[in-house]
Parts: C-alpha cells; structure tokens; sequence
C-alpha cells in the first residue's frame, strides 16, 4: 500500500492524478486516485458544495410536493408516497398573519403561486436587521413592512410589498423539485444568523461571522437610525462581528472604499494541515476569459436571459475564501496545470501554486474530467446563474445547478460523490418556520428580533477570542438543502435541525477525524447532516439527468 505521504508529496503534489492498485477480480489493474485512497467515516470521497443565492425555503417548497401544472408548463407529478415538507396550507395560505396584519398597507397578502412567467422577480430586502424585524419576535407577520419589494411594471401583489409573499412550484423549480423527489432534502435547514449573503458565505466555510478585520471601511458600526446601515457590529468584546455585505481585501475586483479579512480558521486551512485536495469553483473567477459580448477582467459580463440585464459574472462579497489570508488569491491569478487544481504545491513539490486553491467555476468541469477531481469542491454559478433575485432567477440558476450535477453524474467516481444543492441566505422572502434563537446577540441597534437591542435570551455565543459575541444571532431564515448522491435516501424529507456550519461538520467528520475549526465556530454545535444519507446499502441510487432548460428528467444528456 502506498503511503499517504506519497500520495500527496510524489512528485510534488501527485500530478500523475491516479495511483494503481490490484483490482478485486483477476490480475487487471483498475485506477484509484489519490483522493479515493484517502480514509473517509463514509464512503464519500468526493463532496461538491453548489452554493446558489437567496433563496427561503417556502420561496421553493411552499407546496411541495403538488404543482399547480398550468397547460405549457413543465409537469411535475409526485410518486405515490412522496412524503410532505413543513410547507404552507390551511391558514398559512388563506388567512396568513402577514395578511391580517395591517401595518404591511397595500403589501398585506397571503401567499401566492408565481408562475414561471413570473422567474424573474425584485430583490428583496434580507439584511441582519431587517430580516429580525419581519420575524417579530416570532410572529412572522411583517415580511412585507419590512422585507419586501415589488417589482416594477407588476400587477397585483406582484407589483408590491407583498412580492414578498410568492412561492414558485414545480413548473419553475422543476430541476430542484425533481432532485427532492429522486435524493434527499432537509425541511429543516436554516443560516447560520440572520443577513445576505457575505455572512452566509463565511459561515458555511467557517461557521464564523466574529473576528473582522477592518481593512477599510468608510462606515460606522451598525446604526438602525442612519440612512445606510453599515456591515458590522462592535462585538462588546473589543472585535468586530460582520452582520452585513462587503467585499474581501485585497481582491482585485473589491470595492476601493469598504474591504475586510476575517480572523480565525476555516474549512480550508484544516484540508490543507492534512494534504486533501480541494478548491473554492467561483463563477467570473478567470479575469483572463474574455466572453461573447466582448467584456473580460473584473468587468466580464453576461445578458441574463430571463432578467433581460446585464451583470458582472464575478462577485467579490459571494467568494467565501478570499476573505482569509491563508486561502485568498487576491490578484486571481491561474494554476499551474489542470492537474495541479485542488492541491497546495506545484509539481516542483516546494513552491505554492499561484491559484492558492481558488478557480473559476469552469475549472471544476476541466479538473474533473482531466481525472483530477477534488475531495471537496465549493462551486458558485457566474452571477447570472446563482439564482440571486433582481439580476438572475430560478430558471437561469436551475441550467447551471442541472449542468454541474448531470456531468458529476456522467463521471467515474459518481459512485463515491455526493452534491449538497444549499442557499447562502433567504433573500427575506416569506418562510414560516421561525426558530428560536439558540445563539442571541444584544446589539443595542442591530438586533430586533424580540424587541430593540434582543434577538433571543441568554448569554450570546463565544467569539473568536472566546468571549461571548454579539452580532451573531441565529438560526437566522430556513433555506433549501438538497443531498444528490448515489448514497443519498431515495424521495426522503429529513427534519433534523441543520444549519450552514453542519456542511463544514460533514467535511471535518468524514475527512479530519471530527477535528473542530474552534473559535466559537458553530461547527461545534451544528445539527448532523448524516439523516439524508443511507450508508447500510450499496450506494447504488440510479442516476437522475434532468434537461437544464425544463427541469423535467431525461434519459441521457450529451457529455460535456
């Protein structure tokens, strides 16, 4: 048997990708690469996170598992015995409390169906702050006050507030829909705090929001009363806590006026301690790709087809792992080799490669069928595609979530693969499932949730320098958590209470021995994500190819 150290040092970084090992039938050699050599608690090997954006977890699955099926839609029909989700009926539908509610004026709606005519929507208004208040102290009957947007030119209460309030089907998300019906889904999944995106970027790699460096800023600590309020919070314990979006130091394409780095560890820092190759997968990564329109560098942009604007394809506030020194790549600069995508050193064995384990999107697809795939991969669409509200939505997020896991699925190592399909934040829409608050935060300006300056009870949660923090309340919004996997259960809801921080649990428990990121990282009491799997059996779950365009399960799809 080969050692682990020459798996990962011969050399340099074992760009020859595969080792050879005896088969189990006869003299034939069969190929085992060096990721499905290294010792797991699971039969996963491979572990590729698809993080799109803002999305509630009603915002999807309200009714699932019945669509409306409207004529010239794509169909859904549920298998018999399709279990149901913690979704919305009865009362929650017709007389719901953001209806009966008056404070929300012209906004007070009940949940209603947007159609697929209806993808692309406004973004709606999901800050730390904001979306505490729409909460109201668990009354969950001021989204529209406080949450919503309309969009322009709408009718109704799409044209309102109350936009707020809309759920799609299975005629739109029909890919995501079909996905739930053939694996596993979690109706239990929930941010880590409430907040955007940057604070659920950091917290699925970290499980961590404490320990901000303030590189530059040009605000103030969070104040309810300013017209702009700022990002971050005093944590009452001399550090800084992010509670809002910004983008990371020193990336190229970052705003010149606000920019920080956090403090502490994340998930990367304890692969790299063990040798295990992974990668953070960013769309509009390459600044080298020039596209069709002609834009390339930070600049790169794409049309999106349903929103009908243009967006750039790279957004620094959505890329986990540039806000840490040890794991940024600041000036973007390319790997080495395809075969050196995933690993720290060069082939020279002693020179760090230049990309420092962060790619573009499409270096994911070029690794992978190079025979080079990562243990664990983090992947985010080019904006147009990440399903954010406002500049893309869930027709253009549903092509690329389709493209990524037909192509893992058309790969030799998809027997020993599993895809978590999860959401940075819920963008503020309506979701009924308001939990109480296991980690409170006492900001006298920023927290709201159970009246001005509480969100929760108790002590808060231990910081990064192991005080307790403010700035860090939650479980925040209920977001969609999807497991794909030849080992995933088969058309299974799972209730376990989970949050971001429980993807970095599955990694540190599968891979690293159950060794904690520490530092008050909510790793440490994250809900187990191991209810989605069944590892008794043989992992042998048929593959599911869904048509990127529809959403609707195919035969085959064309190899990429």
């Amino acid at each position: 048997m080969l050692s682990r150290n020459l798996l990962q040092g011969v050399a340099g970084i074992a760009l020859s990708v595969s080792l050879y090992a005896w088969g189990n039938a006869g003299n034939a050699l069969t190929a085992v690469s060096a990721q499905n050599q290294l010792p797991t608690s699971t039969p996963i090997k491979h572990l590729v996170v698809i993080y799109n954006e803002n999305v509630s977890f009603d915002h999807y699955f309200a009714t699932y598992p019945n669509a409306t099926n409207p004529a010239g839609e794509p169909v859904f029909t549920a298998a018999p015995g399709t279990p149901t989700v913690n979704g919305l009926s009865g009362t929650l539908l017709n007389n719901n409390p953001n209806f009966i509610n008056t404070r929300n004026g012209a906004g007070a709606v009940n949940p209603f169906r947007l159609d697929r005519t209806q993808a692309a929507t406004a973004d709606q208004d999901h800050a730390y702050t904001a979306e505490q208040q729409a909460y109201n102290n668990g009354a969950a009957d001021l989204f529209p006050l406080y949450a919503g947007k309309g969009s322009r030119r709408g009718a109704g209460a799409f044209g309102t507030t109350g936009q707020v309030m809309g759920y799609y089907d299975g005629n739109t998300v029909t890919a995501i829909w079909n996905y739930a019906q053939h694996f596993a889904m979690s109706d239990n999944a929930y941010s880590d705090t409430f907040g955007p995106s940057t604070p659920g970027a950091l917290e699925v790699i970290s499980g961590q929001t404490n320990g901000v460096q303030l590189v530059k800023t040009s605000q103030p600590p969070f104040n309810l009363t300013t017209a702009s309020n700022s990002y971050y919070v005093n944590d009452g314990q001399g550090s800084v806590t992010l509670i809002n979006d910004v983008d990371p130091a020193n990336d190229l394409c970052s705003s010149t006026t606000d920019q920080i780095l956090m403090s502490g560890k994340n998930i990367g820092d304890l692969l790299n301690a063990r040798n295990i190759t992974w990668g953070g997968f960013m769309g509009g990564f390459n600044l080298t790709t020039t596209n069709g329109n002609g834009t390339t560098g930070c600049r790169r942009s794409t049309v999106t087809p349903a929103v009908g604007r243009i967006t750039a394809d790279y957004i620094p506030h959505h890329n986990w792992f540039q806000y840490y020194a040890s794991t940024s790549n600041p000036k973007h600069l390319r790997p080495s080799a395809t075969a050196a995508i995933g690993y720290t050193l060069q082939s020279d064995g002693k020179t760090v490669d230049p990309a420092n384990h962060q790619y573009d999107s499409d270096d994911l697809f070029a690794a992978v069928k190079a025979g080079n795939y990562p243990s664990v991969s983090f992947i985010k669409a080019p904006a147009f595609q990440d399903g954010h509200a406002g500049y893309s939505d869930p027709l253009d997020e549903q092509a690329f979530t389709a493209k990524v896991v037909n192509f893992l699925q058309q790969q030799p190592d998809w027997k020993s693969t599993a895809v978590i399909v999860t959401w940075d934040d819920s963008d503020g829409w309506y979701d009924h499932a308001y939990a109480n608050p296991t980690n409170s935060s006492f900001d006298a300006q920023a927290d709201q949730l159970n009246g001005p300056g509480k969100c929760g009870t108790g002590m808060a949660p231990l910081g990064l320098n192991g005080a307790p923090a403010n700035g860090r309340c939650g479980p925040g919004t209920r977001v969609p958590f999807i497991v794909i996997s030849p080992w995933a259960k088969v058309n299974y809801v799972d209730h376990t209470p989970i949050t971001q921080a429980s993807v970095v649990r599955f990694i540190e428990d599968n891979w690293l021995g159950s060794h904690r990121l520490g530092g008050g990282s909510f790793d440490a009491t994250a809900g187990s994500i191991l209810g989605l799997f069944d590892f008794s059996g043989s992992g042998s779950n048929p593959t599911v190819f869904v048509d990127p365009n529809r959403g609707l399960v195919v035969p085959s799809v064309p190899a990429f």
